[in-house]
Order: structure tokens, then C-alpha cells, then sequence
């Protein structure tokens, strides 16, 4: 039983299960989304399913409602810091580090010394001999001599899960509808830049789609663009992964699930490639990266990102990873580590406008 503290209709529950990925690409896609939920049960049009869709985004339990857009394969790069900030400049160091633009998410996290851990996101560096790594630390200079804090960059090097999901009690309960097949055939394109039309479309995106029976003609009224190449666009973006999924996104928070868990592991380079794999099976993992070590301050190398909606649950998932990291290899308990976020710093969108400037031919 998924047990949640908002107050949710078995309609809500459905939307939030069934739409969190594999929302229809297709001119009037309400409609066959809510022939779907009358398949699983829940009776609804589907101009209702679109009022409460909009209903739900309005209230906060839907952060969006829309595409999920991969800004890694849009252009420019971003990375995972960690810094100390001493107690008695704690909120000095944090405030002159939030006010970098580059970085996007910022949290307080249980450590004792990494306390700080924030997201710098860039554009690709405009020296065509570097790229957005390089532009990473550059900015990291930069913090570091504005902060008088020795940063530890941990980019990502392997990734085998990104995929966010929080299921709730009610119909669908396996979050098993997709309906991304419907709508136009796509190819992949062989190209890496975007096309200066495709960077509007990111642009206007990016944020969500309008929450409309027609979400698709009113994104291509708003740029002057065919409705159909709009469509076909996003589902090809979909196809090459620049679009993660499309669908609803949930607030979390609102759902309930109100403890993140970053576990972090020194896993031995021979046993990687069959933990990462298991630990991303997990369906409450819902990231989880190899990343570098910085000898002497950080010796962890995998990183899995868990939630849950209480501590005793956060904890119990935890022990679950650790049960599974028992069957690959011999975890001694300086192996492994769980860093709980207690205050949230800072959190804005990626800048992938930016991203998808440096990024278009």
C-alpha cells in the first residue's frame, strides 16, 4: 500500500500512476489517454482528464505536465559538487555560491565535513578547442576563490538509472501504461547540434506544455510552427533521448515522499558493471551514477539516490540496497555511506536555453 499525505480522488491516483512516462505525442492526446484509464477502471472523458490534469498542477501536486527534457543531450554539461562551508560561514559561503547562475540545485546535506552539495549546469565553452568540462571548472575556479572553499567536482561517468517515479496507492498501481507508440513513425536523425527551430521548441518546452486538449497546436501557435512537425519533433526528441519522457510530473513533497537518501558506495572497479545494473533495478532507486573518487576527502564511487516518506521507510530501502550490495561483493561498514538532505538552498531550472544556444548550428 502506497499511502500518501495529499488527499487524492481515484481519478487523481490513476493520472499520477498511469502518466508519469508514455503520455500520447498525437493532436488530441486527452483522448486516448483517457480511454486507457477506462481500461484500468477509472471512468473519465477526456476534456475531464485534461481539466484535472490542470487542476492537479495548479494545486502543487503536479509539478508539470509535459517533456521531460534531457539538457545533457541538448548541449553544454553539468556536474554534481560537493564543498565544506564552515559553521560559523555557513550561510555566507552558501549565499555567495547560490548566487552563481551555473549552478542550479543546492542542498544541505548530513556529512561531516561535504556539507554542501549543489548542481553546476553551463553551456558548451565558446573555446572550440574545450568543451562544457571544461567551462565546469572554470566556474569552479571561480567559486572557490569567491568562497575561500576548496570545491570536489564529481561528475557523472557511468549512468545506469535516471527515472523519478513515485507510484501511489490506487488504480494502476504498476505505472504500466504507455502510449508513446501512438502518433507518427520518427527516424533518429545522425545529427548532435539542434536545428535553430528545434532550439525554440526546446525553449518553449522546456517549462511544460499547456494543459489543453490540443497541448501540441497551441505549442506550435506560440512559434509560428506546424503542428505536425511539432509532434513529430518531440516523439523523435523522445527517440533520441533528448526528451526523457513525456507525461505528468509529480510533486513529490505533495505525494508524500518528504526523505531522499543519496548512498553513496566504494564499490571495487571489478564489480561495477553487475551492481549498477541491480541497484538501477530497484524501483525506488531512482538515480544512480558511477562518479570519481577525490583521494583522502571522498572514496566513493556509486551513487544511488532513494525516497521515501518517512525516515523508517528511507531506512528500510537503504537496507535493501545494502542487502543486495552483500550478493556482488564483501561491504564493510567504512564501505558505504547515507547522506540525508536537511535543507534545501537553492533550486531553479536548468538553463536550457543557454545549453541549447551553445548547441545549434
Amino acid at each position: 500500500m502506497r499511502e500518501v499525505d495529499a488527499d487524492l480522488t481515484a481519478l487523481d491516483r490513476g493520472i499520477i500512476n498511469a502518466f508519469q512516462g508514455g503520455f500520447p505525442v498525437t493532436g488530441r492526446p486527452f483522448e486516448p489517454a483517457a480511454a486507457a484509464l477506462r481500461e484500468h477502471g477509472v471512468d473519465v472523458t477526456g476534456p475531464e482528464l485534461c481539466e484535472r490534469v490542470r487542476e492537479l498542477d495548479e494545486a502543487g501536486i503536479l509539478s508539470r505536465f509535459g517533456a521531460l527534457v534531457n539538457a545533457e543531450a541538448i548541449g553544454g554539461a553539468a556536474s554534481l559538487v560537493a564543498m565544506h562551508a564552515p559553521a560559523d560561514r555557513f550561510d555566507a559561503v552558501v549565499e555567495t555560491v547560490n548566487e552563481f547562475t551555473e549552478v542550479a540545485h543546492n542542498y544541505e546535506r548530513e556529512h561531516p565535513h561535504l556539507n554542501v552539495w549543489f548542481v553546476v549546469s553551463v553551456a558548451d565553452h565558446p573555446d572550440p578547442d574545450k568543451d562544457g568540462s571544461d567551462r565546469v571548472e572554470e566556474v569552479l575556479a571561480d567559486i572557490e576563490e569567491a568562497t575561500g572553499q576548496e570545491t570536489y567536482n564529481l561528475p557523472k561517468l557511468r549512468e545506469f538509472h535516471v527515472g523519478a517515479r513515485f507510484l501511489v496507492d490506487g488504480p494502476v498501481a504498476d505505472g504500466d501504461v504507455d502510449l508513446s507508440d501512438l502518433g507518427p513513425a520518427v527516424a533518429s536523425s545522425d545529427r548532435s547540434t539542434l536545428m535553430p527551430d528545434e532550439r525554440d521548441l526546446v525553449v518553449e518546452i522546456q517549462g511544460g506544455l499547456p494543459i489543453t486538449e490540443t497541448p501540441y497546436a497551441d505549442v506550435a501557435a506560440a512559434l509560428d510552427a506546424d503542428r505536425d512537425w511539432v509532434i513529430e519533433t518531440i516523439k523523435r526528441f523522445d527517440a533520441e533521448g533528448k526528451v526523457r519522457r513525456v507525461g505528468v510530473i509529480p510533486n513529490h513533497y505533495a505525494l508524500g515522499y518528504t526523505e531522499n537518501g543519496m548512498t553513496v558506495w566504494d564499490v571495487p572497479e571489478a564489480a561495477l558493471d553487475e551492481v549498477g545494473p541491480a541497484v538501477a533495478s530497484l524501483d525506488f532507486v531512482t538515480h544512480c551514477y558511477e562518479r570519481p573518487r577525490h583521494a583522502g576527502v571522498w572514496e566513493y564511487n556509486f551513487f544511488a539516490m532513494t525516497h521515501g516518506r518517512t525516515e523508517a521507510e528511507s531506512e528500510r530501502r537503504i537496507a535493501e540496497v545494502k542487502e543486495l550490495m552483500d550478493e556482488h561483493w564483501d561491504v564493510g561498514a567504512d564501505d558505504w555511506d547515507t547522506l540525508f538532505s536537511t535543507r534545501i538552498l537553492k533550486k531553479t531550472g536548468i538553463r536550457i536555453g543557454d545549453r541549447a544556444d551553445s548547441n545549434t548550428a
